[in-house]
């Protein structure tokens, strides 16, 4: 039997995964060679490390707090790198997300991907080589990403600040 007139196809949820996620991180997991085809097919010619200058770049210019950077290389299939930075409000931390997705899409004609940007506590925005984490300080704390990824006493202490 076919479809009504008019009728469309309803999404489904596999429709839209792309990977399975890590249950304690919550970030993708499995075979970066999939998820990367397209980034790869519509992307110039660029490194992973020439993608994390961008980032960081663009983090600098819209006053990202607190910026650490961690090399992921030999250690993760999720990415090369993972950028953690704050926003000093929910206002601050849309804004950070939305300027460096909105400036990957031109520069580099990257397809982003971007989660959270709706309540503004932290948004995940995955590159492909990149990931990067923007929080409000608050949210930032509560779940001290730095201490799953950073060796020893490599993250930032509050205490000692």
């Amino acid at each position: 039997m076919l479809p009504a007139p008019g009728w469309v196809r309803r999404a489904t949820l596999e429709d839209d995964v792309l990977s399975h996620s890590d249950p304690t991180t919550g970030l993708p997991v499995g075979p970066r060679a999939e998820r990367m085809s397209a980034v790869a097919a519509s992307a110039d010619a660029f490194t992973a490390e020439e993608l994390l200058a961008r980032v960081l770049s663009s983090l600098d210019d819209d006053k990202a707090e607190d910026v650490v950077q961690i090399d992921l290389r030999g250690r993760s299939d999720v990415a090369d790198y993972m950028v953690i930075c704050s926003g000093r409000s929910t206002r601050q931390v849309a804004a950070i997300s939305e300027k460096l997705a909105d400036r990957l899409k031109q520069e580099l004609h990257l397809p982003v991907k971007m989660e959270g940007k709706e309540t503004g506590d932290w948004v995940l925005i995955d590159t492909g080589d990149v990931i990067v984490h923007v929080f409000r300080p608050e949210v930032r704390e509560f779940y001290q990403l730095e201490k799953m990824w950073l060796p020893g006493d490599a993250h930032r202490n509050p205490a000692s600040a």
